[in-house]
């Protein structure tokens, strides 16, 4: 069965990612594999907010085009109102910083449109274990979906 994922700013960028440290190739690696074999399995989305920050004057300019190019046919999930009240629960509860608010934003909209996954590279705030149960306590509190917050390595199933 197909699983709705939302596709964060982290997964365009390490496709293209041209640092040479080992975990930037392997980050690198495991999301080129992931996004060109097994994408096809499931109903992608992303938002504006990604493309807002990839389309930022500070994003490398080597990789901005090509990582909006590599999004151009994901649909789009609209922030609405009730998301930026979601983002401001999150903050005002210390589960997301204030700055910078993408976080919250990206966890929010993949909550509100009942996303199975976010898919992130985003291991400090988004897919940290140590805040998987602060985001469910909060999530149900608002009555949301709870998304799993993982890697692509997680959905290749090749956790080390």
């Amino acid at each position: 069965m197909p699983l709705k994922i939302y596709i964060e700013t982290t997964i365009p960028s390490f496709y293209f990612e041209t640092r040479r440290s080992a975990e930037c190739t392997a980050r690198r690696n495991w999301t080129r594999r992931w996004w060109d074999e097994h994408r096809s399995e499931h109903d992608l989305a992303t938002s504006l907010a990604v493309r807002d920050e990839l389309s930022d004057p500070k994003y490398p300019e080597t990789k901005r085009l090509k990582a909006l190019a590599l999004l151009g046919e994901l649909p789009l999930l609209n922030i609405r109102a009730e998301i930026d009240k979601i983002v401001e629960v999150y903050i005002a509860n210390l589960l997301m910083p204030q700055q910078p608010v993408a976080d919250a934003i990206h966890l929010a909209i993949a909550s509100f449109y009942r996303c199975d996954v976010l898919l992130t590279w985003n291991c400090v705030h988004l897919a940290n274990p140590n805040k998987f149960g602060h985001i469910q306590n909060i999530n149900k509190r608002l009555g949301l979906a709870v998304p799993a917050v993982i890697t692509p390595l997680e959905l290749l199933g090749e956790m080390p």
